[in-house]
């Protein structure tokens, strides 16, 4: 990223601006740069999910959690038109909304999803389970979520357990958005994004920012293995500036293998950034990127959003 030093002093900032939460990386010329867990994203279910990444210990809904409600108070304190929506893409199962909305932590979705009580269940019993199981932490500040990922039977189960007001399986990449999504996002005062960054660009965000009447954030946990420039750049036509948080970043998950590994180090080095104590040390990492009106970034100053996480 290019650009001024953001007033923060977290990062750096520039004006410009998948279903897939575990993301993904450049590929270098000879594979793959990530494992594939394609599997385990149109489930009927998360249970295959929660087990498939559990086992690489994946954690950025956890590191966005508490970053996306601060975000979410903010962006309704600031609703000029009524009660604000927040839109997930990438939403996969309603992860996010799941932590946002709810009493619960991801180490309670992990130890829900894979206990042998839900081994047991057929997929119908566990939707049912679930909906009391979330209507039962349902937090007083909830608010409406939106969910968007192609994966048509991820977005089912969430809407069926209460987790997304309304999902749409659509790939904004290739298809346009229909009247029925358009009218959804009006009300959207904050879009957020923990994994599959590197399958968007600014075609997903266009449509969505133009249909919103409120103003609109973009908050978004991107792998350090590609750039979040040509997204950044899309955005400022909006007027939003993206700010990026260089420290600290969070860990996503434990790499599968070690060509995994020596990809994803070469992948960070080769954008100039330092994979000594993140990637070096087993770890996919992301960093936060923050997209907003110039004013906001002076009034609000990013740090505000990061405390703890």
């Amino acid at each position: 990223m290019t650009g001024p030093a953001d007033t923060s002093g977290n990062g750096m900032r520039h004006g410009g601006g998948g279903g897939r939460e575990a993301d993904r990386a450049a590929a270098p010329d000879d594979g793959p740069a990530m494992t594939s867990f394609d599997e385990i994203y149109d489930r009927p279910d998360p249970r295959d999910f929660f087990r498939g990444l559990g086992r690489w210990r994946y954690r950025t809904p956890h590191h966005a959690q508490d970053v996306f409600r601060r975000l979410t108070a903010a962006r309704r304190r600031a609703a000029a038109s009524g009660p604000l929506a927040v839109l997930d893409i990438c939403c996969s199962y309603g992860i996010n909304a799941a932590l946002l909305n709810h009493d619960l932590t991801l180490d309670d979705l992990y130890a829900h999803y894979t206990s042998p009580r839900a081994a047991g269940l057929t997929t119908a019993e566990l939707i049912e389970r679930d909906r009391a199981f979330y209507a039962a932490r349902r937090r007083p500040d909830a608010v409406p979520v939106i969910g968007l990922d192609p994966a048509a039977g991820a977005i089912a189960y969430a809407c069926s357990v209460g987790l997304l007001d309304e999902g749409f399986a659509v790939n904004l990449e290739t298809e346009p958005a229909d009247a029925r999504l358009l009218a959804a996002v009006r009300p959207v005062g904050l879009i957020t994004v923990t994994g599959g960054a590197s399958f968007l660009s600014p075609r997903t965000f266009r449509p969505l920012l133009g249909a919103a009447r409120e103003e609109v954030w973009v908050a978004a946990f991107v792998l350090r293995t590609g750039s979040y420039r040509t997204i950044a750049d899309g955005l400022a036509p909006f007027g939003l500036i993206t700010e990026k948080v260089a420290e600290p970043t969070y860990p996503q998950r434990r790499f599968t293998s070690a060509a995994e590994q020596r990809r994803a180090v070469d992948a960070v080095t080769a954008l100039g950034e330092d994979p000594r104590g993140k990637e070096d040390a087993g770890w996919f990492h992301t960093a936060f990127h923050l997209s907003r009106p110039s004013p906001d970034t002076t009034a609000v100053p990013l740090s505000t959003f990061l405390r703890d996480v």
